[in-house]
């Protein structure tokens, strides 16, 4: 299908900074919902874990670009004391509503702070950790300017660059159809969902951004359910 040869430039709704937070909430809920239920989430938490296993110190540090409400560090913050693992957690996004629902919600969790921030205009918010995540985040960011993103997301990375994101499909948006109709509940969600996976990407395109950041190498798997796992080490750590 032509429609899906190239990233579509379609906006998404729940980029409008000026959505009330009472609807934003509901799309946020939804998104987490849609990652729980087909697998998203997992994907983050065992590359993670992986990191952190191979790895002999129990301090560290992890940062979510874009982390909306602050689901996936909860997560990770929930497993991470049943581990012993000491971590910092930081969620940065440019969305200063969705930063305080992550407040909001993360009140159990002095572990996790939260700072409105993008880093790609200000390189020098002073955010750095040991690892850096981007999940579900890269396909809101047009083509020309994700060179530039991931070489800011890689700077702030001292182990690694975990990037969870949508294979562009007609099969991923024809079941996401399907899925949405009866697990989504907001209609901004099911809306921005099919433009998400137009908005996704092709495995040689992420391989082909991820070369303009010549010190990190870059491991890309596809994962289910339409997903890519896009991880960027340092080339001095392979």
């Amino acid at each position: 299908m032509m429609v899906f040869k190239n990233r579509s430039t379609e906006a998404e709704l729940m980029d409008d900074l000026s959505l009330d937070s009472a609807i934003l909430d509901k799309v946020l809920r939804d998104v987490s919902r849609a990652n729980r239920l087909l697998g998203g989430d997992r994907i983050t938490r065992k590359a993670v874990f992986s990191i952190l296993r191979s790895e002999q110190d129990r301090d560290y540090s992890i940062t979510d670009v874009g982390c909306g409400d602050g689901a996936m560090l909860r997560q990770l913050a929930v497993i991470c004391r049943n581990m012993k693992y000491r971590v910092k957690f930081i969620g940065l996004d440019i969305n200063e509503m969705a930063i305080r629902l992550a407040q909001e919600n993360s009140r159990d969790f002095p572990e996790i702070t939260y700072h409105t921030a993008d880093v790609m205009k200000d390189p020098n918010h002073g955010f750095s950790s040991d690892i850096v995540l981007c999940t579900l985040t890269l396909h809101h960011i047009p083509s020309g300017q994700i060179p530039q993103f991931i070489k800011s997301l890689a700077a702030m990375a001292r182990k690694a660059v975990v990037v969870n994101d949508l294979q562009r499909s007609p099969l991923a948006y024809c079941l996401f159809k399907f899925f949405s109709a009866i697990f989504i509940k907001t209609k901004i969600a099911r809306h921005d969902g099919l433009v998400s996976i137009k908005r996704g990407f092709k495995r040689s395109e992420l391989m082909a951004f991820s070369r303009q950041v010549p010190a990190f190498i870059p491991e890309i798997k596809w994962k289910w359910a339409f997903r890519y796992l896009l991880i960027l080490a340092p080339a001095d750590r392979i």
